[in-house]
């Protein structure tokens, strides 16, 4: 936490330890993540501009790790393991998926969240997310109920994180969209929907919804 700076904005920042974090997600205990871990730190490369998203590695698919994280994590149902590596400081949206997702960061991260109820009348106010901590290795859960997006780094060489969900998430939509409920216009790819800040490359380049409101917030180290 010595890290943080404290003149983010207008965001408070705990630790996944702290109490505030059991509505967003929790600690995964019981299950070494270490081989992953050496994995993203020894094959993985930060990309000198922005973040990139890899959703299946096979390489890490194919550990004896994968198969107990499938079994214990998703109660047997086919999952995907890749990782998030990058430069990101900003929040630029918010995203949930109808299933948990497990973050392990190889570097120290900061992960900024909200809940799905806090999106009233189509529309996110950056009050209501917060950020956590996440120190190197530590394995946490991320409640389907719960919005993220790209981890924030803590240092000038940028962050790595394990990205774990069922398998297919994050696959262009290959099927026309419905305009059956409000929640329709958030959805962005399979099993993604996203809200974004009017700032930011998914609202500006990308067609997504623009819908929150307030300062993009920025992560400062």
């Amino acid at each position: 936490m010595d890290k943080i700076k404290e003149n983010n904005t207008h965001i408070e920042i705990y630790s996944v330890f702290d109490e505030e974090f059991l509505k967003y997600g929790k600690v995964i205990e019981g299950i070494n993540f270490t081989s992953f871990v050496t994995y993203l730190e020894e094959k993985t490369h930060i990309p000198e501009q922005g973040n990139i998203y890899v959703a299946s590695d096979r390489e890490m698919e194919e550990m004896s790790l994968a198969k107990v994280v499938q079994e214990t994590l998703y109660g047997g149902m086919d999952i995907e393991i890749g990782y998030c590596n990058g430069n990101n400081s900003f929040m630029n949206a918010q995203e949930y998926h109808k299933c948990s997702e497990i973050n392990v960061g190889a570097t120290d991260i900061v992960l900024l969240l909200s809940q799905v109820t806090d999106i009233k009348d189509g529309k996110l106010n950056t009050r209501a997310v917060k950020g956590f901590y996440v120190p190197k290795g530590v394995a946490v859960e991320i409640f389907a109920t719960t919005m993220h997006f790209a981890p924030c780094k803590l240092s000038d060489e940028g962050f790595k994180c394990l990205v774990i969900l069922t398998k297919g998430t994050n696959e262009p939509i290959d099927f026309e969209k419905g305009s059956y409920t409000q929640e329709d216009r958030l959805l962005f790819m399979k099993n993604k929907w996203l809200i974004a800040h009017r700032d930011s490359i998914p609202a500006k380049e990308k067609g997504a919804y623009a819908g929150i409101e307030g300062e993009n917030i920025r992560v400062n180290y």
